[in-house]
């Protein structure tokens, strides 16, 4: 009895073992099959890269992989025949005529660059924030492609900058996390710091008024318009102090309070003393914004006197004698020679 069970346990595990023995040799006999789209990180094509169940021959290098980032075709009939020297054969194609092979890689935008700059020189040499610092290269830089290996951060080993000219010529290093090898990339250019200005969207004439379609918002060097950058909400409504060119970004001492009154614009004449309160007409000599001192012409006396501007037409004239009388006005030489209308202050 024990030895019939014995024979029955050895029958089972040569079954068992049996049945392992053909599941490997099928798993190891498995046909090749063509792989329809492929990425690799190397500068080759292995025919494991390509090809599934590919055995023993998987490591082989066939082709030469495409640039980095790119992605090139190899067609399915050259391919097979490069496979057979090799002794791949019954490559199973399911009717794929080409195989696209794409090269991953790590890209770097210029405005990442640019970026990685402006922090390396920020508050370097008078230079501000690295938000305000325009960076342009000597070389037209759209973007890089490294190899996928380099997943490090940029780290600057050698910077140099001239503030004379702005000149700057920065070496970074990228490490590699199969190599260890870094790659070094260096960038030669100009930075300089800019600043946002009003600048105007056509050519304007003296005392004309600036309004909101006449500027824009630009980043302009700050050493172009110095500190006395005027902003858009500082400049509508603003008056032009001279002609200015379209494209030219506005400063605060090219622009006035608006003129409230005109040259030979007729004005009204005010005359104030405590108590009393006349006016009069006159005709201004001078234009002037409000706080401006103007010679105005009193129509009545026809005297030229002196006063300021305090609102749209209108001059006050400062008596400079303590008590102001309507005979005074008649005959006194003074500035309120002539007022053809008075009334006394409630």
């Amino acid at each position: 009895m024990m030895l019939r069970s014995t024979l029955i346990a050895a029958a089972l595990l040569a079954l068992t073992s049996d049945v392992s023995l053909a599941q490997s040799e099928r798993d190891s006999l498995a046909a090749p099959v063509l792989r329809a789209n492929v990425t690799v990180s190397s500068d080759v094509v292995r025919i494991g890269d390509v090809v599934e169940n590919a055995g023993t021959a998987a490591q082989i290098a066939i082709f030469r992989a495409p640039d980095l980032g790119s992605t090139g075709s190899l067609p399915t009939q050259q391919l097979l025949s490069v496979l057979r020297t090799h002794e791949v054969i019954g490559v199973q194609t399911h009717d794929i005529r080409e195989v696209m092979v794409t090269r991953s890689s790590r890209t770097l935008v210029s405005k990442e660059i640019e970026l990685q700059i402006a922090r390396v020189l920020e508050r370097r040499n008078g230079l501000g924030d690295a938000a305000n610092i325009s960076v342009t290269f000597e070389r037209d830089l759209r973007e890089l492609q490294l190899d996928a290996a380099h997943t490090g951060d940029m780290r600057a080993t050698t910077v140099r900058f001239d503030p004379r000219n702005g000149r700057f010529d920065i070496t970074f290093e990228i490490p590699n996390d199969v190599t260890y090898t870094p790659t070094k990339l260096r960038f030669i250019g100009t930075a300089v710091e800019t600043v946002e200005a009003a600048v105007l969207t056509r050519s304007v004439e003296r005392n004309d008024i600036i309004k909101s379609s006449d500027v824009v918002i630009e980043r302009r060097p700050k050493t172009e318009v110095g500190n006395d950058v005027a902003s858009r909400d500082r400049s509508l409504g603003m008056q032009a102090r001279k002609q200015m060119r379209a494209g030219q970004a506005l400063k605060m001492t090219d622009l006035a309070k608006p003129d409230m009154v005109a040259r030979d614009q007729g004005v009204t004449l005010i005359y104030e003393t405590p108590g009393l309160y006349l006016t009069g007409r006159g005709k201004a000599l001078d234009s002037g914004t409000e706080g401006d001192v103007v010679n105005v012409v009193n129509l009545q006396s026809k005297r030229t006197v002196q006063g300021v501007v305090t609102g749209p037409g209108q001059v006050s004239i400062m008596v400079p004698t303590a008590r102001l009388t309507t005979a005074a006005l008649s005959t006194s030489p003074s500035p309120a020679a002539s007022a053809p209308e008075s009334r006394k202050a409630e």
